[in-house]
């Protein structure tokens, strides 16, 4: 559980997908002035509704503390530890499975400094880290900047105030309080920006230099060795645009807490990475040459749970001099010429699109922003229970129990009263089962039930549990609870009265267990594996109606019991092909955790293969052909049984279509009893993949297949110029190669046919990679200060910063073809009933306008 727990807390640190809407905490800055030489310096946090901020002094084994750090002091010195004020709570939190101490959002969260100035003058300047988090999920650490102006001690009360603090381009970071009045400035978004690099030259002599590229690495992000596999992440790597002359020495030298082994995050790749407690430095000798050496250096950085794309940073090193910079900030002139897609003004990029900036900030649908994950409908859980409870109740270890219930009533063992003994046996039954639900909700919880739905172990585990069922219906072995539980729940039935009446509902739920076991295990873990957190508890909702109302009835009613059929063979068929719907469900969680591992086996064809093996199996039983340990020989098939037979044998004939190859797909065709439980097509051993439309490519250079061999372009403006052909709207997609939750979306949310559909047919699909590491036929300079655009990777990373203020993948926007965002940008998130409202709603929305 606590591993659950633990995995859980770092998927919601995938709040960065979100980064462009959440920003829950503003802080403010001020000053108390204390004495003539005394001042507190005040940092203010306020919180939105359910959101939290945690304590300076809270465990580092948790989320991320509260911490300042004061760059600049102006000779002022602080005096003694902080004091923080707010509505705090400290005890166990279940996001970090450790205790903790945060303050709630009900007050403002105040951090108190006393600092001694002296007297005089002082500006004291740093930022803030701090760590918000609500009941499900964390923000990424964010820093915010601060600088306090204190005057001299005869100016103090009136002049002493924090200033806003501003970035290297002159523009606030973020925005300050006077001690007197409110000056409140517009908060720029901040993109995820963890590495910063530094540049250093030193004379070694002998005409030799050392220059050294350092980069700082916030905690929990690591950069990747010039040395790691390509077959992972991107390693750093130095380009070397003008040496000028220099001569490179030997091979550069790599410093810092360097880590070597597999790697999830890339298939258990090993790599090479520098961890984030120390500098990442590496250092090169050169010949000095005649003029300055100029270059860029292209790194990537990850941290647990996710990667940005790969960052190109200029360098110059004027070894003469001493000096060593990124030259960026210096306005550097970019290359040559070239014709590329957006408004190029000489050699700037600009590819800010204003109908797109306007309509994302407000798209033209809104059912979009409102579309959250859905758990699997209540009702529909409910009536699937309900009907596993009907199937429970012909099954030999129930059937028999209703005469035993009726003698029960009818030997004056309880009240009286017909109708009310019926009425409380059954509300008895409905609360011990329900209890069962509500138990299996609490133990597990919302988070692992969620966790469950691609959890290779998990349904690795469903597989042995549903075939172990699967052999108990065949009559091999029964599962059973211990006999001495019936015991006791049977001699406190015979008390009578209300308890009794209670009791013999248990002693009912004990008996059968070996028959209800297979089949409440089996809707339970089916629904838990669907995420639904009220899910077990609906399930044995219904399955405890259903079980109920017939027993109820019948112990209202005695005489009823005459219009039952007899107990006999039936119910053991009943219960064999019971065994066989349990072999075919457990192949679907054995597939699950194929595809998630990649292991490549359980593809398709063998899916589909084995359901058919299944059906042939249960079709010869159901004609007397194979026998079971509890099966009689048959002599003559019962109408019935001849019928369910006929049944069975029409469904196998109908999955054996699905090996059937469909032109028009480029695939098989699927059965559509198989959707959601058989392997994607596209997933299969021996088609080819499909072709692609030899004039469509011959026009469009990026047209291609992607994920699940769907059609896409891998150009937006070509993407754009076929969309208006087709008259179709765009579905963005802006992904990575090294991006994991990338692929868990095309992986388990793509391959849903009627995701697939949609994508292929209603949408053109265009997919931008912020990785992509090819060069563009010259160097840009982006729109944003100090940004170059060297290849197509560096291009769409600059073209989602500018237009939807993002920089995290996957993000997925709709469009039309006249370039408006049709709904809010959707980030990473689980199921595919939520990616399926999103994409309708945005056809939906596209009709509309």
């Amino acid at each position: 559980m606590r591993s659950f727990l633990l995995i859980l807390t770092f998927l919601s640190i995938s709040f960065y997908s979100y980064s462009q809407v959440l920003d829950p905490v503003s802080w403010e800055f001020s000053t108390e002035v204390l004495s003539d030489d005394e001042v507190n310096l005040v940092f203010t946090a306020t919180m939105d509704k359910t959101w939290t901020v945690y304590s300076q002094f809270t465990g580092d084994d948790g989320p991320v503390p509260t911490y300042i750090e004061y760059e600049e002091m102006g000779g002022a010195k602080k005096v003694g530890e902080s004091e923080e004020f707010g509505h705090k709570k400290e005890g166990y939190d279940k996001l970090f499975d450790t205790n903790v101490i945060k303050f709630l959002d009900d007050e403002p969260f105040v951090i108190k400094q006393k600092v001694k100035t002296g007297g005089t003058s002082s500006t004291i300047s740093g930022y803030l880290t701090f760590m918000t988090c609500d009941d499900s999920r964390c923000l990424p650490p964010k820093d915010v900047d601060f600088s306090f102006t204190i005057e001299g001690a005869q100016n103090q009360k009136s002049q002493s105030k924090a200033t806003p603090a501003t970035n290297e381009s002159g523009v606030a970071s973020s925005f300050t309080l006077d001690n007197e009045e409110e000056e409140e400035k517009p908060k720029k978004k901040k993109l995820l920006d963890p590495v910063s690099w530094d540049f250093a030259t030193k004379d070694v002599g002998n005409g030799e230099y050392e220059i050294s590229y350092t980069a700082k690495i916030d905690d929990d992000w690591t950069v990747y060795s010039q040395f790691t596999s390509d077959d992972g992440p991107v390693p750093t790597y130095i380009e070397y645009e003008d040496l000028a002359g220099a001569e490179l020495i030997g091979e550069s030298i790599e410093e810092g807490h360097r880590k070597e082994g597999p790697d999830p995050l890339f298939d258990n790749v090993n790599v090479i990475k520098f961890l984030g407690d120390q500098d990442f430095t590496i250092k090169q000798k050169v010949k000095a040459g005649s003029g300055p050496i100029k270059g860029y250096l292209t790194y990537m950085t990850c941290d647990k749970e996710r990667c940005l794309p790969p960052k190109d940073v200029d360098f110059l090193f004027d070894l003469a001099n001493g000096m060593a910079y990124d030259p960026t900030k210096k306005a550097l002139e970019g290359g040559g010429a070239s014709s590329l897609a957006g408004n190029i003004k000489g050699d700037v990029l600009d590819q800010k699109i204003l109908k797109i900036r306007d309509t994302f900030e407000n798209p033209k649908g809104n059912c979009g922003e409102e579309i959250e994950e859905k758990d699997q409908s209540l009702w529909g859980i409910f009536i699937g229970g309900f009907l596993g409870g009907l199937v429970a109740i012909l099954l030999p270890c129930i059937f028999p129990m209703i005469p035993i219930t009726v003698s029960f009533f009818t030997k004056g063992g309880a009240n009286k009263n017909g109708w009310v003994n019926g009425l409380i046996y059954g509300l008895s039954i409905i609360l011990i089962f329900v209890s069962l639900g509500l138990a299996v909700t609490a133990a597990l919880g919302p988070e692992a039930l969620n966790k469950l739905s691609t959890n290779w172990v998990a349904n690795t585990l469903f597989f042995i549990i549903f075939v172990a069922f699967a052999i108990s219906f065949f009559g091999y072995f029964e599962i059973a609870l211990p006999s001495s539980w019936s015991t006791k729940t049977d001699s406190m039935a015979d008390k009578g009265g209300l308890l009794g009446t209670f009791f013999m509902a248990a002693t009912l739920a004990i008996v059968s267990f070996s028959c209800t076991g297979p089949l409440i295990g089996t809707a339970i873990v089916q629904v838990a594996s669907t995420g639904s957190y009220l899910g077990p508890t609906m399930v044995m909702l219904g399955f405890s109606t259903a079980l109920a109302i017939p027993f109820g009835l019948f112990a209202a009613f005695p005489s009823w019991l005459n219009s039952l059929p007899r107990s006999g063979s039936w119910m053991t068929t009943v219960k064999v092909v019971l065994g066989f719907l349990e072999l075919a469900l457990a192949l679907k969680f054995l597939s699950v955790a194929d595809m998630t591992s990649h292991w490549g086996v359980l593809r398709y064809e063998l899916f589909l293969g084995l359901w058919v093996l299944i059906g042939i199996a249960m079709t010869l039983y159901l004609f007397g052909y194979i026998r079971f340990p509890h099966d009689s020989k048959v002599t003559k098939l019962s109408r019935p049984r001849l019928a369910f037979a006929l049944v069975s044998l029409a469904t196998t004939i109908y999955l054996a279509t699905g090996f059937m190859y469909n032109d028009e797909i480029k695939s098989y065709d699927p059965p559509a009893i198989t959707s959601g439980l058989a392997p994607p097509t596209t997933y299969n051993f021996f088609l080819p993949q499909p072709e692609l439309d030899p004039a469509l490519k011959e026009k469009y250079s990026s047209y291609t297949k992607c994920a699940n061999n769907i059609d896409c372009f891998k150009d937006y403006y070509e993407g754009l110029a076929y969309a208006k052909q087709e008259n179709k709207p765009m579905f963005v997609d802006f992904t990575g190669y090294g991006c994991v939750n990338c692929r868990k979306t095309e992986e388990f949310i793509w391959v849903d046919s009627r995701v697939r559909k949609m994508l292929n047919d209603d949408y053109v699909l265009v997919s931008l990679y912020v990785d992509d590491r090819k060069k563009l036929d010259k160097t840009y300079n982006s729109v944003r200060p100090g940004e170059k655009i060297r290849n197509v990777g560096n291009k769409w990373a600059d073209f989602q910063i500018l237009n939807f203020d993002n920089n995290a993948q996957p993000l997925y926007i709709p469009m039309s073809n006249n370039e408006e965002v049709l709904l809010a940008p959707r980030p990473y998130r689980e199921g595919i009933d939520g990616y399926l409202e999103f994409l309708k709603c945005g056809l939906e929305t596209n009709k509309n306008i």
